[in-house]
C-alpha cells in the first residue's frame, strides 16, 4: 500500500483510502463475490466508466482487490476482494447500521427503483439465505423424543 502524507493519524490515513463514496460501494459489491467490470458499472449507476476504472486501479494498487484476467475474446476480467480488502467489510456493516439508524435511505425506495434490495440489506434474499445457513450450522444438534 502506498503511504499517504498526512498528520499521522490512522483515521486520517483510512479516510484517504476509503473516503470517497465510490470506493466503499465497489467494496460493497465485491463483498458478494467476484464481479466483472460491466457488472460493477451496472450496479453502481450513475458512476462513469472512467471513475470506476480509476477507483479499481487505486484499490488494486493498495492491495484491497485483485484483478483476474481470464483472457478470451472479448476479454474476461473479474475483480475480487483480497484478504486485505475483507478487512473493510466490518466498516460496510457499520455504515449500513448507521444509515438505518439515521434513516438516510429506505430499502423499499431502492427496491422500487432497481427491483432488488442491496445485499447489505436484511431484506435481501441473499442475506436471508445466509442467515438461514448460519442458523442451520449453529444448530446441528439432534433431538430425540
Amino acid at each position: 500500500m502506498r503511504r499517504r502524507e498526512g498528520d499521522g493519524c490512522p483515521v486520517w490515513g483510512a479516510l484517504q483510502v476509503v473516503g470517497d463514496k465510490w470506493t466503499m460501494l465497489i467494496v460493497r459489491d465485491l463483498a458478494r463475490g467476484p464481479r466483472r467490470t460491466t457488472e460493477l458499472l451496472a450496479g453502481l449507476q450513475p458512476i462513469s466508466s472512467r471513475t470506476l476504472m480509476d477507483r479499481l486501479r487505486d484499490l488494486e494498487h493498495d492491495a484491497f482487490i485483485a484483478r483476474r484476467n481470464f483472457g478470451g475474446s472479448p476479454p474476461h476480467v473479474e475483480y475480487v476482494l483480497t484478504e486485505r480488502g475483507q478487512l473493510l467489510t466490518p466498516l460496510l456493516d457499520a455504515l449500513r447500521e448507521t444509515g438505518v439508524a439515521l434513516d438516510c435511505n429506505h430499502c423499499d425506495d431502492r427496491h422500487a427503483r432497481q427491483g432488488s434490495y442491496c445485499d447489505a440489506c436484511p431484506r435481501s434474499e441473499r442475506a436471508a439465505a445466509a442467515q438461514t445457513q448460519r442458523r442451520a450450522q449453529a444448530d446441528d444438534s439432534i433431538v430425540l423424543l
